[in-house]
């Protein structure tokens, strides 16, 4: 079990690392892994930690809540100190990170990986109504299940399912949700009597096109109204009312408003407060790092990864899954501890469920180039399979929790720093 400190002013650590979360603790783990001796403290405030991939199973009704939520004090390796605390700001050129209470921890090596922020508030009357009057989302453990609750219980009407602009977490998670209730109501004879529609704040469905089509016959196939350029800026809950701006072809834009008997919203996301305002954020707000070392791009003993940093991949569980590893390299280089650096190839997957049963597995690294892990006679992920639907629900969640969690990098092992890829 870790140990709880309150920090003191004179505190220092050879590693701080900052955010708990899969990205976190899935570094503290693969520097332990490397060098045991290693004296690594975690700073976040959360008691719980959640396996945030399996709340789309969640809003199905195949995974149950509890299932992906464990107590923090269990996912942080022994051996590393357990600050329970919020951060303020930085200070990188003192190596000191302020916490909310007042005091200062001092480092050797930063790594910043906090997640990113939902923001709930930038859509006028969703947070009173989230949870009610048919308005949910899957990006909300409490959430989930309410989805579940509304896809079985809704017979005919109107289903509303929204993508903010990117970037988001799991770009392929509002879509997901769209096509497991399209495949119950389907499933269950209802799906005639609803009419589901996705708006979709971006221009493309999906943004690897080699994986557009097969997602496409599945819109065909659950006679999805779906529209592009389309933005939620508010929602009336008692009214069962969403606003969407429109984007015209000639740039200009119309607001309208569209009835709902369910609306699934995904938030717009940005970087927490605390980084956006620090000296470790780019001009959007994001830890600014290089691309493949993970790097900032300023401050030579600051590592960035997970949601939190500027890099171009997918924001999800498998990016940190690559990225956490290749970090804990490169601190371990910067430390004088291994000789050469590590890279990272831009790697994200997005298993899209696009019915109970199949998945859609993309698979892909930095321009959207296809990045399969297994043989295509094996797991074509460009097609729907059954394989694919196996390996999200049965391999993934112990795969987070006993390899991911714990150091163990399955299909995760660093390469060395290409020369020309160094910025």
């Amino acid at each position: 079990m870790p140990a709880l400190l309150s920090p003191s002013p004179t505190e220092h650590h050879q590693v701080l690392i900052v955010g708990a979360g899969a990205a976190g603790i899935a570094t503290a783990s693969s520097l332990l892994a490397r060098e045991p001796s290693l004296d690594i403290a975690l700073i976040d405030p959360a008691d719980v930690h959640y396996y945030q991939p399996g709340w789309t199973m969640v809003g199905a009704g195949v995974f149950d809540a509890s299932d992906t939520a464990r107590s923090m004090a269990s996912a942080i390796p022994r051996g590393v100190r357990w600050i329970k605390a919020r951060v303020q700001s930085f200070d990188p050129s003192g190596r000191q990170v302020m916490l909310e209470e007042g005091r200062a921890i001092a480092y050797d090596q930063l790594v910043v990986c906090p997640g990113l922020k939902l923001d709930w508030d930038a859509i006028d009357g969703l947070s009173e109504t989230l949870g009610r009057h048919g308005v949910t989302s899957n990006y909300r453990y409490d959430l989930a299940p309410y989805t579940w609750k509304l896809v079985q219980t809704l017979k005919q009407g109107q289903a509303l399912f929204t993508q903010p602009p990117m970037p988001i977490k799991c770009a392929g998670a509002p879509q997901k949700a769209l096509y497991l209730s399209c495949d119950h109501w389907l499933r269950n004879g209802h799906l005639g009597a609803i009419k589901p529609q996705f708006f979709n704040a971006g221009a493309v469905l999906f943004g690897v096109p080699d994986y557009v089509p097969a997602l496409m016959r599945y819109i065909d196939k659950y006679g999805v109204d779906l529209n592009y350029h389309h933005r939620l800026v508010a929602v009336d809950g008692p009214g069962q009312r969403a606003t969407f701006v429109r984007t015209l072809a000639d740039g200009s834009s119309e607001t309208f408003t569209q009835a709902f008997d369910m609306l699934h919203v995904v938030p717009p996301q940005v970087a927490p407060d605390f980084i956006r305002q620090s000296p470790l954020a780019d001009a959007a707000g994001w830890v600014d790092v290089d691309p493949y070392t993970l790097r900032h791009r300023q401050f030579d003993n600051v590592h960035g990864l997970g949601d939190v940093a500027n890099t171009s991949n997918a924001k999800t569980a498998a990016a940190a899954r690559k990225q956490a590893p290749v970090v804990a390299n490169n601190v371990l280089v910067a430390l004088g501890r291994l000789p050469t650096l590590a890279q990272y190839d831009g790697y994200g997957s997005c298993p899209l469920t696009v019915e109970r049963g199949k998945i859609v597995l993309a698979e892909f690294t930095y321009g959207g180039k296809v990045a399969p892990s297994f043989p295509r006679w094996l797991l074509d992920g460009r097609q729907p399979t059954r394989l694919a639907w196996l390996l999200k629900a049965r391999v993934l969640p112990p795969l987070y929790w006993q390899a991911m969690l714990k150091g163990r990098e399955w299909l995760a092992r660093p390469q060395p720093l290409a020369v020309e890829t160094t910025q």
